[in-house]
């Protein structure tokens, strides 16, 4: 503020505000609202099963839903690797918690508990990658035996 600026404006005069120009980091985000890319993997495990079954409930499961990137599976256990899009993490995390329980009887799913679920978002997922300690790309893609 200019020295005396204050003492030129009336009392209980309001100072009018002045618009700036946005600048480029402005223009460069995303509204909050828009969907992103979540990379999630979900862990569940159970009473041991058949491993034919669980494959095939498994390819079942890959078939009805292609955003599955990978599964591995045991007779006791197996885990589900995707790319979800959703507005935010807790969206990305509820879809995540339905989908063995909503899927179980049409893919024909073992009665398993989910037991473990981590959901980030594409950066974290790219760096992890790139720094060597996080999920390797899902390659090859599809279900494979642990």
């Amino acid at each position: 503020m200019r020295p005396g600026a204050a003492a030129s404006r009336a009392a209980g005069e309001e100072r009018a505000l002045t618009s700036v120009a946005a600048g480029e980091r402005y223009e460069a985000e995303e509204p909050a609202d828009l969907p992103r890319l979540w990379h999630v993997t979900l862990s569940v495990s159970g009473e041991a099963a058949p491993l034919k079954e669980v494959r095939r409930a498994l390819e079942q499961l890959a078939h009805d839903h292609p955003f599955l990137l990978t599964s591995r599976y045991a007779d006791d256990h197996a885990e589900i690797r995707y790319w979800e899009e959703a507005r935010d993490l807790h969206d990305a995390a509820a879809v995540a918690l339905r989908l063995w329980g909503e899927h179980r009887q049409t893919a024909g799913l073992p009665p398993w508990e989910i037991v473990g679920l981590e959901v980030i978002d594409r950066a974290t997922y790219h760096q992890r990658v790139a720094e060597g300690y996080g999920p390797p790309p899902a390659s090859p893609v599809g279900v494979h035996p642990y």
